[in-house]
């Protein structure tokens, strides 16, 4: 599992923004697959909020569609989530993921970080 190192979540009011980060903290990576990020509200399943490919080929949560923005720096191995115009149902643990990755010892498969929490009150 490659090691993935969140941060930005936090407590804001409906309307705002915030900006989560996810790195690639593991040594010996030199090639990422698909980036995404998913979500999980208590009580809820976890869905797909945003992916982007190595390419840059991006997509969406339907919920999420117009707001949030996912990009990626290859460079520093990390992908980033912009989250504009943000409300109360998009409170939830964010989660990033690899679907694969290049390393010296060969490929990772499947590597998830460990959560940030993202609140949104009205």
């Amino acid at each position: 599992q490659v090691q993935l190192v969140e941060s930005g979540g936090g407590s804001v009011q409906a309307g705002e923004s915030l900006k989560l980060s996810c790195a690639a903290a593991s040594r010996g990576i030199f090639g990422i697959g698909t980036m995404s990020w998913y979500r999980q509200a208590p009580g809820k399943e976890r869905e797909l909020v945003a992916s982007i490919d190595v390419s840059g080929w991006t997509d969406y949560g339907d919920s999420v569609k117009g707001r949030f923005t996912i990009s990626r720096d290859n460079a520093k191995k990390t992908v980033y989530l912009q989250m504009d115009s943000l409300k109360p149902e998009d409170t939830a643990v964010y989660t990033c993921n690899i679907d694969r990755a290049t390393s010296t010892w060969g490929p990772i498969f499947d590597s998830w970080g460990q959560g940030t929490q993202v609140t949104v009150s009205s």
